[in-house]
């Protein structure tokens, strides 16, 4: 049984320092993780800019994390399966290749729901017609 540890600040603040360690691990490690945080900005940007409603801001948002969340768990995923497997194991490959896909169906969801919040305000911009 394991004794339960009490809630301090200095503890909450070390989970803090480890959580924010962790971004920063998936940012020097993953290449991918870079053009997604300038997508984010962008995104976020032009959300800014085209002033969409609280509910598309709330939207977009849930998409954003999405595809950070899945991009972090992926790289913690590749980090175990290569202490687990330092040499090539086929099942070890597809397994990140799973867990790369699911990355994948988080951006291609998060890119939909941009489309259809930012795109009509786009096309009025650029345009001057309605979609």
């Amino acid at each position: 049984m394991t004794k339960k540890s009490k809630l301090t600040l200095k503890g909450l603040s070390q989970s803090f320092a480890y959580a924010f360690n962790g971004l920063r691990i998936t940012l020097l490690s993953q290449q991918h993780a870079w053009f997604y945080l300038a997508v984010t900005i962008l995104v976020f940007l032009a959300s800014a800019v085209l002033e969409i409603s609280a509910e598309d801001w709330c939207w977009m948002i849930i998409a954003a994390v999405s595809v950070w969340t899945a991009e972090a768990l992926n790289t913690a995923f590749e980090f175990l399966c290569d202490v687990a497997s330092p040499e090539f194991h086929p099942l070890v490959e597809k397994a990140k290749d799973v867990s790369a896909g699911a990355v994948l169906i988080c951006i291609i969801g998060a890119s939909a729901i941009g489309f259809i919040i930012l795109g009509p305000p786009l096309l009025k911009s650029v345009t001057g017609t309605n979609f």
